[in-house]
């Protein structure tokens, strides 16, 4: 199931429910160092189930800065934040 924000732009996609919290594909999970491993979405963030959608109650950009590492810690890229060039 494809996550999305709720201003419909993709977040992830679900590969599994563990303990409260949805666990993101590795396939489209992070950048630089983050990428190819799992990263986790409360279900707290969770507005709806549309279908095939699971609809978050933020927007993209602010839910992946609740994205946490297996270990319940926010990766170093949610929390850095960047100005376009």
């Amino acid at each position: 199931m494809e996550v999305i924000g709720a201003d419909g732009v993709h977040v992830g996609t679900v590969d599994a429910v563990v303990r409260q919290r949805i666990r993101l594909s590795k396939l489209d999970s992070g950048q630089g160092s983050h990428r190819h491993h799992n990263h986790y979405i409360p279900l707290t963030l969770v507005a709806e189930v549309e279908g095939d959608k699971v609809r978050l109650s933020a927007n993209s950009n602010v839910a992946v800065t609740f994205e946490e590492e297996e270990d319940g810690h926010q990766p170093l890229s949610s929390t850095v934040k960047t100005t376009p060039a």
